[in-house]
């Protein structure tokens, strides 16, 4: 897929939540890949318990491992203060928010403490670490900012999210299939920080998207899940490559195309 070309001219990538799931894939697959960019960040919460994100780190020399908890601001700034000794001038050019929880409740079992507990991880973090890091990525945009073209090889964010937070999409056949309060309306939220922060963060030429990346067999989506990690990562970090202005502030689906909010 011709998008991920893109990622050879992307001097530093951030993933969130990359420990296990849909975060290691994305690892593995940039580092492994023909088209790596040149520095790839892999937070997670657990870094001692990330066995599998270590061996990585210890094959591809450009993997850098950073402790983050997504939900804590001081672990957030601590973070970015160590991303901006690792890519000093350069900044950073592609955030990916991808670290999530799904906490299950339908209508009688949920509580306040459950919808807090998934809107804070899913909705407030994304916002929360995007805040914290745009010092660097406005230094990228900057250093990008000639061509006046919008993308990862400038500077992006871009936030894993979900078809399950289409308010259009919860109605009529399929809606009473998945009954998650927490889970749908934290998605939902982050869907509106996406479209409110691409307005903010559209003077300083960075772009940000959010993007479905399919029902996928993780620990997250089930064993029943059409997709497997391997293809879905594969067509997500195709589309993230090739976005340009066209895409921002959109809601897109592993496959590119644009989904209802």
């Amino acid at each position: 897929m011709s998008g991920v070309r893109n990622f050879k001219n992307c001097g530093s990538v951030l993933v969130t939540g990359a420990s296990r799931g849909l975060g290691l894939q994305i690892v593995e697959n940039l580092a492994s890949g023909e088209f790596s960019p040149r520095k790839i960040i892999a937070a997670a919460r657990n870094v001692a318990g990330a066995e599998k994100l270590q061996e990585l780190a210890g094959k591809y020399p450009h993997i850098h491992v950073l402790t983050l908890d997504v939900v804590s601001q001081e672990s957030i700034e601590k973070c970015a203060e160590e991303v901006d000794l690792l890519l000093q001038e350069d900044g950073l050019n592609c955030l990916i928010n991808n670290a999530g929880i799904n906490v299950l409740a339908d209508f009688h079992s949920v509580t306040a403490e459950k919808m807090i507990e998934n809107f804070h991880t899913n909705a407030v973090a994304p916002l929360m670490i995007t805040k914290a890091f745009l010092p660097l990525l406005k230094r990228a945009a900057a250093r990008e900012a000639a061509d006046g073209v919008m993308g990862i090889q400038r500077a992006a964010v871009i936030n894993i999210t979900s078809l399950l937070g289409s308010v259009q999409l919860n109605w009529g056949e399929g809606a009473n299939n998945f009954k998650w309060y927490p889970y749908r309306t934290s998605k939902s939220a982050l869907n509106m920080v996406s479209r409110s922060m691409a307005v903010d963060l559209e003077p300083d030429g960075i772009l940000c998207t959010a993007i479905h990346p399919g029902w996928v067999r993780t620990d997250m989506g089930g064993m029943m899940a059409p997709l497997s990690p391997e293809e879905s990562i594969s067509s997500v970090l195709s589309v993230i490559g090739g976005l340009t202005e066209k895409d921002h502030g959109s809601f897109l689906n592993f496959t590119g195309d644009q989904l209802p909010w």
